[in-house]
């Protein structure tokens, strides 16, 4: 067990008492405990296999190569249609984890034994995901622009594109366009 999860539970103002059944269910899977990305996570030989996490309305195991996992009693959820590799279980109540316990723990097992057998995620790549059509647009029309938006790594080329793309409406998609050209001219990330 690791003293900064211990804090982390021990502050929880929601689902504290899940996340304890939850992480004591990951421990007896003999996995290495750390704290990232503000929440508990467990590794394999420093292979990240599940993270522990809390939302407004459930609490969740997030598998990290879940894409890959065997899902036979139907309970791995894609986050939203963005996120290519993750899966979440999540949960709404302590008897519910309760119930599904062996089962929870033979999903840590094959999640376990894909990182053991090195499997990975065929990610899509960066010319994959769809450009909106105000970004294409204005990309043709500012070439200063289109040379500093493919100079940018494609993790940032992605997050630009899912950030433009998300937009419901043309005028809300071109004032994000409009709103983020310095940042892309100054090769920085939409996060940065």
């Amino acid at each position: 067990m690791n003293t900064k999860v211990d804090k982390f539970m021990a502050r929880a103002t929601s689902w504290q008492e899940e996340m304890e059944m939850l992480r004591a269910i990951v421990l007896d899977c003999n996995l290495e405990e750390e704290l990232k990305w503000g929440n508990p996570c467990y590794s394999l030989n420093g292979k990240n296999i599940v993270l522990i996490h809390a939302f407004k309305d459930y609490c969740a195991y997030l598998f990290f190569k879940g894409v890959l996992m065997a899902d036979e009693h139907q309970l791995l959820i894609q986050q939203t249609a963005n996120v290519q590799a993750a899966r979440q279980i999540r949960f709404t109540s302590l008897s519910e984890i309760r119930q599904k316990e062996a089962i929870l723990k033979n999903y840590i097992r094959n999640a376990i034994e894909i990182e053991e057998a090195g499997l990975k995620v065929e990610m899509k790549k960066t010319d994959e995901f769809e450009m909106c059509e105000e970004f294409s647009t204005a990309l043709k029309n500012d070439h200063v622009l289109e040379d500093a938006f493919y100079k940018l790594t494609p993790g940032r080329q992605r997050a630009y594109l899912l950030h433009f793309s998300s937009a419901k409406q043309s005028k809300t998609r071109e004032t994000r366009i409009a709103g983020s050209r310095e940042m892309i001219l100054e090769g920085k990330g939409l996060n940065d």
